[in-house]
């Protein structure tokens, strides 16, 4: 299933037209390889994406499992920048820069509508940037897919939490509160003593007290991807993710089991190990709309489960 994506790295083909007066004093050209097309290594590290959260929905697998999926869509992801930026240690910091969620002109300023003029793409809600290494560089302009992820792989999720206002000590950080019984006097959810006697005379920073909840930047680690659709742009996860319906996530290949494992599996020679169970190759540098073109409109991971409905031999 997925050495499809080999496949769909053709070079493209070069035409060069030359004068007829040219051709007669022309001397036999050099035979010149088409360039070669990006292979993913483990050492290399891809960029993200940037999809609205749509919601949840629950899906069930050939052996009868339940799988709770949220829903994410990408709505004309496109590469904008790729950076590149010399560390005052001489290291170069690598870059792609997305832009996702089209906009009006009207509501874009004159900066940006230069930046995406330039970048040769409509002007857009929300610009991010993901760390990349060096060969992993995304042509300005190209529009990103759904493609670009692989069922059976683990991503992260980053997205901003919902916001729950102000709240006490019980729900913010699930204190136990006060006895419910008689002597207690309209002290039932409070959270106690905040301190010691005159010394230290202080409450200690970081004491757990209540304060504004939530509307914080969190990560979810190690979803695993079930389906994508490249017809609707869509990547269906296993799990929650944080933030409300609609709300803008960023989501890139998982770090703890993606990135790392990759590069220390095969630096210890366990090559069947570098990438998850079922997955030979990932698109490399990105998945594009136009490889989406050339491979199924549905793609989902296998499951590796036996069917409690079989009986199983003895």
């Amino acid at each position: 299933m997925l050495r499809l994506w080999s496949l769909s790295q053709r070079p493209p083909l070069c035409l060069r037209l030359v004068h007829s007066s040219a051709v007669a004093s022309a001397s036999p050209a050099k035979e010149v390889a088409p360039p070669v097309p990006a292979k993913w290594t483990p050492l290399s590290v891809r960029t993200g994406l940037i999809a609205r959260k749509r919601g949840m929905t629950t899906m069930w697998t050939e052996q009868g499992q339940q799988i709770p999926v949220t829903v994410l869509q990408l709505e004309n992801c496109q590469v904008t920048a790729n950076i590149r930026t010399t560390r005052r240690t001489g290291t170069v910091y690598h870059a792609v820069q997305v832009a996702a969620s089209d906009k009006p002109l009207k509501r874009t300023t004159r900066q940006m509508i230069g930046h995406f003029k330039k970048a040769g793409v409509v002007p857009k809600r929300i610009v991010k940037e993901f760390p990349v290494t060096e060969d992993a560089h995304v042509p300005v302009g190209t529009t990103l897919s759904a493609i670009h992820f692989v069922p059976g792989q683990f991503v992260d999720v980053i997205a901003n939490t919902i916001g729950k206002g102000f709240q006490g000590g019980m729900k913010r950080w699930n204190f136990g509160g006060l006895a419910a019984s008689h002597g207690v006097s309209i002290s039932h959810r409070k959270i106690g003593s905040t301190g010691q006697h005159q010394d230290p005379g202080r409450v200690f920073p970081g004491k757990k007290m209540p304060g504004r909840m939530g509307g914080h930047r969190r990560t979810v680690q190690n979803l695993s991807v079930i389906r994508i659709d490249t017809d609707l742009n869509l990547v269906f996860v296993k799990g929650h993710v944080p933030g409300i319906d609609d709300a803008q996530v960023l989501v890139r290949d998982s770090k703890k089991k993606m990135v790392f494992p990759s590069k220390h599996n095969q630096l210890k020679g366990l090559y069947e190990k570098v990438l998850p169970k079922g997955i030979d190759d990932l698109p490399f540098p990105a998945g594009t709309d136009l490889m989406a073109k050339s491979l199924p409109t549905v793609i989902e991971s296998p499951s590796y489960r036996t069917s409690p409905f079989i009986p199983q031999d003895s």
